[in-house]
């Protein structure tokens, strides 16, 4: 069966206007960095990975387009109902969904393994995907601004890395999932205090149906 993948995920995020001592975001920067990872994160859905969508498209199926709003409605129902409580926001946007899981779940600073106390919210999370198998994901990983550039996307890639393992183990089918290390480049708050940066190393989970 031949599908197509809708990939272009929207990442909150923003960046510090060049020579301004303030602290705050501008819109004109957060509109750029937003375009700029829903750029690189909809570069997963060309040519370049073809084979991999008929794969998808293949192991799970396909929606046929009146059928998606409906099938992403339940989808984000579910995942609020078993989500709720935890701090992890469900955010929509057309039909795509994306998870927001608070930085106090996720990783400690130069570390990549998952904190135990996220555990039983993935757990929640691959129940909700095993349910909407019709669905492809992509985690994004992110990183403060401490220490070496590269040394930052590469956490932040094994950092996205880990939660997609963890998902796998829970039984989400491989062929669903994407990653993509970001490293430090699209902050949520400036990184001005350790709290700050605290909120700045998370995962984002990117969840697009799969189309006819």
């Amino acid at each position: 069966m031949r599908s197509s993948i809708l990939l272009v995920s929207l990442v909150s995020a923003g960046l510090v206007l060049s020579g301004c001592a303030s602290t705050e975001y501008s819109n004109t920067s957060k509109g750029a960095a937003i375009g700029a990872v829903a750029g690189a994160v909809a570069g997963k859905a060309t040519g370049n990975h073809k084979n991999k969508r008929l794969a998808i498209g293949a192991a799970v199926g396909a929606l046929a387009g009146a059928a998606v709003g409906s099938y992403m409605d339940k989808q984000e129902k579910a995942l609020n109902d078993e989500l709720s409580g935890t701090g992890v926001k469900v955010v929509r946007d057309g039909d795509k969904l994306r998870l927001d899981i608070p930085a106090q779940l996720t990783f400690d600073i130069n570390r990549s393994d998952i904190r135990s106390n996220l555990f039983p919210v993935l757990n929640d999370i691959a129940k909700v995907l095993r349910d909407y198998e019709k669905t492809m994901l992509v985690i994004a990983g992110h990183t403060d601004d401490t220490g070496a550039y590269q040394y930052n996307m590469n956490l932040s890639q094994a950092r996205a890395n880990s939660v997609k393992q963890y998902l796998l183990a829970q039984g989400v089918q491989e062929v669903r999932v994407e990653t993509q290390g970001y490293g430090p480049n699209y902050p949520i708050v400036p990184n001005t205090s350790e709290g700050n940066r605290a909120l700045n190393r998370r995962v984002e989970i990117h969840i697009e149906p799969v189309v006819n």
